[in-house]
């Protein structure tokens, strides 16, 4: 039997939360000690930590305790270092890069808490990884976000909660319960903070399949809409054509994503509608994956602003002086209270 090396990484520890800024839900103020949660825990994998630590801050709880780490060969070990049986377990891991790696120990999380007895098992995934290939658009491709769906729920995940999902329609490839958040909150209350003149405002979708998002923010932020005309070459490369709808010149423009990943495609939409006379363009998503060569594109993009969450961690290397990451902590803290309370969570958006 393989010994366990001493990369072990024991991340219970709460160094890293920080503490909870402005409650962003009415709900928040609730008195923690009027609701008893004691048979709740909430326990974090590798892949974000602080979001998890900032969490159970907002939840009034204490972080689970676990211990994760590698064997010499890389397969990743895990024990859960408090008892769990009969409890209402929730366990944080987005699928980020290392995506495979991240989706792994996720779920052997999961087949530690239910081989452990644990009650209710529920997996929260703020980003959910493979989710781009949703459909055969092609002969001889997988459908992964289905794949990955199957894996989760049959490692023993009895509840999934995720954020901005790439498709909605990956709700559907669970046979277990899925709670389905939006950031978009978060982004607008950012904004709206800006205080920005409607009539100096146009939401832009950077594609044709973003139109309902825009949409919804330009009806909680006021301003025109307008849509940029996107072909994609392949999976990596794209050609922005024109711009339809409201006229961009001498307008503050906003574009909304779900994620972004190389930010080609976003950097050429915010090329196009500089081109086309906007005056200042930020733009906003609710995954800043921000791989590849995406900083450099960001970087060099006439984009003024770039809001992002922190469902994926930023490394300080891709911090850059346009970056603002948001937290949605508060709404993943407050969706765990009321999953576990048996409550309503689509009141959140009403």
């Amino acid at each position: 039997m393989l010994e366990a090396t001493s990369s072990v990484v024991d991340v219970d520890r709460r160094g890293a939360a920080r503490k909870p800024g402005r409650p962003l839900y009415p709900l928040a103020v609730l008195g923690k000690r009027r609701f008893a949660m004691n048979d709740l825990k909430v326990f974090s994998g590798r892949s974000n930590p602080d979001l998890t630590g900032r969490i159970c801050e907002y939840l009034g709880l204490p972080l689970g305790l676990i211990s994760l780490g590698n064997f010499p060969d890389g397969e990743i070990s895990c024990k859960v270092d408090e008892d769990v049986r009969g409890r209402d377990v929730y366990l944080v891991q987005p699928t980020c890069p290392p995506v495979n790696d991240s989706l792994m120990e996720l779920l052997v999380m999961i087949e530690s808490c239910k081989r452990a007895s644990a009650e209710r098992v529920t997996a929260v995934i703020p980003y959910y990884g493979y989710a781009r290939q949703d459909r055969k658009d092609a002969g001889r491709v997988p459908i992964t976000a289905k794949l990955v769906a199957n894996i989760i729920t049959r490692a023993g995940a009895d509840r999934v909660l995720t954020m901005d999902l790439h498709a909605a329609q990956i709700q559907g490839f669970f046979d277990v319960p899925v709670d389905h958040l939006y950031a978009a909150p978060v982004l607008t209350d950012y904004f709206t903070r800006m205080r920005i003149p409607k009539e100096d405002l146009v939401v832009v979708s950077p594609d044709v399949g973003g139109i309902k998002r825009a949409l919804g923010h330009s009806k909680r932020l006021g301003g025109a809409l307008a849509i940029v005309d996107k072909r994609r070459a392949s999976a990596t490369d794209t050609k922005q054509e024109n711009i339809i709808g409201a006229s961009v010149k001498g307008k503050t423009c906003l574009m909304f994503d779900d994620m972004i990943s190389t930010a080609g495609s976003i950097c050429g939409a915010a090329q196009i509608v500089y081109e086309e006379g906007a005056g200042e363009i930020y733009v906003a998503a609710s995954h800043g994956v921000l791989c590849g060569q995406a900083i450099e594109k960001l970087s060099a993009a006439p984009i003024k602003g770039v809001v992002i969450t922190d469902s994926i961690p930023l490394s300080a290397e891709k911090m850059l002086p346009k970056i603002k990451v948001l937290s949605v902590a508060p709404l993943l803290g407050e969706a765990i209270k009321r999953i576990h309370r048996n409550e309503s969570v689509s009141r959140l958006f009403d």
